[in-house]
């Protein structure tokens, strides 16, 4: 069985966040798949196998401490190695609790991938969360920005998001993992999204992935997905894209961009680059 490592929304072939993708015949056990996916390391591995149909496929994603219901950049991967094994085209994708797809396209330098979302959809957050969030990051509420009020926001997989109106605040991030995990294990979150408005349709962003067992993730398709449908509710003036820069301030600049409809709930187009790492052979 082969891992294949995939960077996913990298920026001019660097950067963006790597991911396993083992694409198989058949699911090893799900001891060998969170076995594997601990061994690879990285905040995600996605399985792919086959669903039926050459351009049909049943997904499963593993961080390396739990299973995680949807990941965008190990989709990005995904959609990326499809294309090598069967072909570019548009992959629907059968996850645990959604239907998406995948469609893969060829460039200069490999491949680029754009996925459809499941359906998003926010709500205010609880002010017991905010505050102990908050506490996490040793922020304090004047710190948050007033035009992105903290939401609970959702797109395959639940977040928080918390926007800063200093830059500086973002940059200098930092918490305890064993306590991030327990805030988001406590609260039923994957990540936690620390955002700064650069522009009407420009942002910069850092995931924290602690329930995931990884400190912080470099690009985060699920999460900009989940924003993308927030910013739609609240009533943004997104103009139907933004484009998220996330990973710079840890080394791994990513480039994500997410295309939104007007339709309340809709799922997201989020698009970006793949660059191939290196592929290796694992039992399972």
């Amino acid at each position: 069985m082969t891992v294949q490592r995939i960077a996913a929304f990298s920026d001019a072939g660097e950067g963006g966040n790597p991911a396993g993708i083992v694409i198989a015949d058949h699911f090893p056990n799900e001891a060998d798949m969170r076995r594997i996916a601990a061994e690879v390391g990285y905040s995600e591995t996605a399985f792919a196998v086959p669903d039926g149909d050459p351009y049909r496929w049943r997904v499963r994603y593993f961080s390396p401490e739990s299973e995680v219901p949807f990941c965008g950049h190990a989709t990005i991967a995904l959609g990326a190695a499809l294309a090598g094994h069967s072909g570019k085209g548009r992959y629907s994708l059968r996850l645990n609790d959604a239907e998406i797809a995948v469609e893969a396209r060829a460039t200069g330098s490999g491949y680029s991938a754009t996925l459809q979302s499941p359906p998003t959809r926010s709500s205010a957050v609880r002010a017991e969360l905010v505050d102990q969030a908050l506490a996490l990051f040793g922020y304090t509420a004047e710190q948050l920005d007033p035009a992105l009020p903290p939401a609970e926001i959702h797109a395959g997989a639940d977040h928080l998001v918390l926007a800063l109106k200093d830059r500086a605040d973002l940059a200098a991030m930092s918490y305890d993992l064993d306590a991030g995990r327990a805030l988001m294990r406590k609260y039923g979150l994957v990540t936690i999204m620390l955002v700064y408005v650069r522009g009407q349709t420009d942002f910069d962003v850092r995931n924290a992935f602690a329930s995931g067992g990884v400190l912080e993730d470099p690009a985060t398709g699920a999460a900009a997905a989940a924003f993308s449908g927030y910013l739609r509710d609240l009533g943004w003036p997104h103009q139907n894209r933004i484009r998220i820069i996330q990973g710079e301030d840890m080394g791994a600049k990513s480039v994500i961009e997410a295309e939104i409809s007007d339709a309340a709930g809709s799922s997201i187009r989020v698009s970006g680059a793949a660059r191939n790492m290196a592929a290796d052979l694992v039992t399972g």
